[in-house]
């Protein structure tokens, strides 16, 4: 990969400075041993005035050495796409790809996830409200809103796998949010790890649906998605169970010091897009890669592109559309509403930290296996069909909340199922939005309908800003006319896309 960029001298070098700058934080946290961990109101001594420093001018080398020796783009560029073979069988190539991008999205999960398990231990030690608390997860979420625009543009300028590697070189720099002694510094940081991680996602859909075979794609994506998230969910509670009782809540932050170098080192097995190769008149290794994954480039045709604009402004489109934007923000307004509070509710219960992220990581291994029961689904049976189980199954996990809520009992059967509805709908929503809308919108619809996600945890933690943010019951009964509403619109305009040409779409045709 390095071949043709400014430098791999450049880039190692930039990683140790970050890296570097980083360690460089951590004697002040080990000194707080005897404090139970405590750094707020602390001066920061120089080694970590120094390490800031390192880390800002580590991820500036570090991009340097991964821009591209050159810019021009191809004359011919903008005719060509590359498209997976219809048949093409799972070779070598792409298990060690998929296996690769789900340890990648459990990483990145993992950081937002971890939000949940660190605000009443910030509470507790900046002594704050729990309004002004709620800033922390409002900045990260609108750092991962932010950075889903800003990685899309730089994934055209660096690559996708460069994207990646300077988005991980960027998450290892934000652990140090377990080392700031003042929440403000906090808040900014996490904005800063929601701009590293928010163009995660995106770039994984992308480099899946332009290596995986036709047919293999579907399940593919959703497995891929929702191993992903499940997965993340997982390793945070995991991680908040056995080291939040020891370390207090600041070592969920430092873990992104390893994690992120692991993430760095997982790099080198993800294959550069071969879209972006030929972009670049890197035909020879362009050709190395689709050979690898049964892929073929070819030219786009002006008539699908022309038909393509009558079928975008009809009705059935239209209804598509606000359909899975409503799914979206509903699922938003869960997974970044009534599940990050869970813990805080279940503390407030007479729980404790630890007994609390026991229960969760519970749930979410319960809801782990099923993962592989929605890919089964999506490809075998319906696309349509499973998207509704995953939102009705959200709605049951919202009566169970309601249950715990208002009669009480072990949280680990409700929170089973709303962990297992609401990664099952992000991991089948975005695949099928892909599959849903002609080609010359879909990246905009599938990106829109990615933002509304992302819209719909501003909105819940903008209530918390507020100190507006309900009670568990009261934020689950909210809950339920939206996702209501995005069950029956998606039953009523949705597309079953399962075996089916998607060209019908770019001559408009009703696909049912």
């Amino acid at each position: 990969m390095f071949a043709e960029r400014r430098g791999l001298a450049a880039f190692l070098l930039g990683c140790a400075g970050v890296t570097a700058g980083v360690v460089l934080h951590l004697p002040m946290f080990i000194a707080s041993a005897p404090m139970q961990y405590r750094l707020a109101g602390m001066p920061m001594d120089n080694g970590m005035v120094f390490g800031m420093a390192a880390i800002v001018a580590g991820v500036l080398i570090a991009g340097y050495g991964l821009l591209p020796a050159r810019t021009e783009i191809a004359q011919d560029a903008h005719a060509v796409t590359v498209a997976a073979a219809d048949d093409a069988p799972l070779g070598q190539a792409h298990w060690r790809l998929m296996t690769v991008l789900v340890i990648a999205l459990i990483i990145d999960v993992m950081k937002p996830a971890t939000l949940g398990f660190t605000i009443d231990g910030m509470i507790d030690e900046y002594k704050v409200t729990p309004a002004y608390a709620a800033l922390v997860p409002f900045s990260a979420i609108a750092g991962t809103v932010a950075g889903s625009i800003l990685w899309g543009a730089i994934a055209d300028i660096y690559g996708r796998k460069a994207s990646i590697l300077l988005s991980a070189v960027m998450f290892v720099g934000t652990s140090i949010c377990g080392a700031m002694p003042s929440l403000e510094w906090n808040i900014f940081m996490c904005f800063l790890m929601g701009l590293a991680a928010g163009g995660m996602l995106p770039v994984t859909y992308a480099l899946l649906a332009e290596t995986m075979p036709v047919r293999h794609r579907g399940w593919a994506l959703v497995l891929v998605g929702g191993l992903g998230a499940v997965g993340g969910y997982v390793a945070a509670s995991g991680a908040s169970a056995l080291l939040q009782p020891i370390f207090g809540w600041r070592i969920l932050w430092l873990l992104n010091l390893p994690t992120g170098l692991l993430l760095v080192c997982l790099c080198a097995l993800f294959p550069e897009s071969p879209a972006y190769l030929l972009a670049r008149g890197r035909r020879i290794e362009a050709q190395r890669i689709m050979r690898a994954f049964g892929a073929h480039a070819e030219l786009k045709s002006e008539a699908i592109e022309e038909a393509t604009t009558a079928a975008t402004n009809s009705k059935p489109m239209i209804g598509t559309v606000v359909a899975l934007s409503l799914t979206a923000l509903a699922w938003g307004l869960i997974n970044f509403g009534v599940i990050l509070w869970l813990p805080t509710d279940l503390v407030a219960r007479g729980y404790s930290v630890q007994i609390a992220s026991a229960f969760l990581a519970q749930s979410a291994l319960i809801a782990l296996p099923t993962v592989f029961v929605a890919a089964a689904l999506y490809s075998r049976w319906s696309t349509k069909g499973t998207v509704l189980i995953m939102i009705a199954l959200t709605l049951l996990g919202l009566l169970g909340v309601l249950w715990l809520a208002w009669v009480g009992g072990s949280p680990v059967l409700p929170v089973a199922l709303l962990i297992l509805g609401s990664n099952g709908v992000i991991a089948t929503l975005l695949p099928y939005a892909a599959e849903s809308f002609p080609v010359r919108v879909r990246g905009r619809a599938t990106g829109w309908v990615a933002a509304c996600s992302k819209g719909g945890g501003l909105i819940a933690q903008l209530l918390g800003v507020l100190a507006l943010e309900p009670d568990l019951a009261e934020a689950a009964l909210l809950m339920l006319a939206p996702t209501g509403a995005a069950l029956g619109l998606t039953f009523w305009f949705g597309r079953e896309t399962r075996g089916r040409d998607l060209r019908c779409l770019e001559q408009g045709e009703r696909v049912p």
